[in-house]
């Protein structure tokens, strides 16, 4: 008889060992020769060497599976134990299965684009309104990458910018100053990684939160690095921030063009970074727009009244401007 210890590296445990335990009783039921004991994220196993070795082989096959699809049911431990392909959720479209096992899919044409275009270019800028999808898409492509070990590492930034209030003194470390700014991030992050793996990715910097103002000097390699609300940057901090591209990285810059919180006097660095950089190999654009919108309804309905608004006031400026002008050469 011998011991052996199997670590559950990537799989969530809660969901491993099913509700109330019912998966692991479902494996002891299956394995009956065997002792096995579930602490945390360690199964301690004690049995002859046939069927333990058996029992390792078929915890390998779930855990993979478990992390792919964020999910166990009784019926896939059965197909494996039995030799067969467990059944699962199709993947042809599928970025990655969420908390729930819920597929996480593109749910537009420019959506579907981002995903593609990251395949083949390690920086791609996603331009678009409010709800069109360019943030979660991006962090879904990232958690991805992280789950298939295609990279290291996670980087999120956003420039620490006010929606028009001043939050005055924020108090705490520094990542308790710009938690408040990365919300929505991880918003994302917790529908996609366990709450027990993320904090874990936290503790670890496997998941970093990076100041965009303490970015300079750092080489980012093995990463997939998201700079998000990147309107809010100024010339001189998106190129920084662009420069910081190590090897085997990936970058994705998400913002939105209408909704600029920088003083009127200052220039965005988006917006000149989009025309600096248009038609640089490598680099991929994707332009969304209100069709690309996933929110509720009402989100397309108000995105397009304030359009609307403010094509009507710029015609207004300019018929006042003409006019002015018009009489300023008659007094001469």
């Amino acid at each position: 008889m011998i011991e052996k210890h199997l670590v559950l590296d990537d799989a969530d445990p809660a969901v491993f060992y099913g509700v109330n335990n019912t998966n692991m009783q479902l494996l002891k039921a299956l394995f009956p020769k065997l002792r096995i004991v579930a602490r945390g994220n360690v199964l301690r196993i004690m049995g002859d060497d046939d069927e333990t070795a058996r029992f390792e082989q078929v915890v390998l096959r779930l855990e993979k599976y478990c992390a792919q699809f964020n999910s166990l049911k009784e019926e896939n431990i059965v197909d494996i134990v039995n030799g067969q392909e467990p059944s699962g959720e199709k993947t042809s479209d599928v970025i990655l299965f969420g908390v729930t096992g819920r597929p996480i899919i593109p749910r537009s044409e420019n959506q579907k684009k981002l995903v593609d275009d990251y395949a083949s270019h390690d920086m791609l800028f996603a331009i678009g309104p409010a709800g069109s999808g360019k943030t979660y898409t991006a962090i879904a492509l990232a958690v991805r990458a992280l789950k298939n070990k295609e990279v290291k590492r996670i980087v999120l930034c956003r420039p620490a910018v006010e929606a028009g209030e001043k939050l005055g003194f924020l108090p705490g470390d520094m990542r308790e100053k710009i938690d408040p700014f990365l919300q929505p991030l991880y918003d994302a992050l917790q529908d996609m990684i366990p709450s027990a793996k993320l904090k874990e990715y936290m503790d670890f910097n496997i998941i970093q939160i990076a100041p965009l103002a303490f970015m300079r000097g750092r080489t980012l390699n093995d990463a997939v690095v998201i700079l998000d609300e990147a309107q809010n940057t100024t010339p001189q901090q998106i190129k920084m921030f662009l420069t910081r591209m190590g090897w085997n990285t990936k970058m994705i810059v998400t913002g939105d063009l209408t909704q600029i919180d920088l003083p009127p006097t200052q220039i965005s660095g988006l917006v000149q970074a989009l025309e600096v950089l248009d038609g640089v190999e490598g680099l991929s654009i994707i332009r969304m727009t209100k069709k690309d919108i996933v929110r509720h309804k009402l989100v397309t309905r108000i995105v397009d009244a304030y359009d609307r608004y403010d094509q009507t006031h710029k015609n207004e400026k300019r018929i006042l401007k003409n006019n002015s002008n018009e009489q300023s050469t008659d007094r001469n």
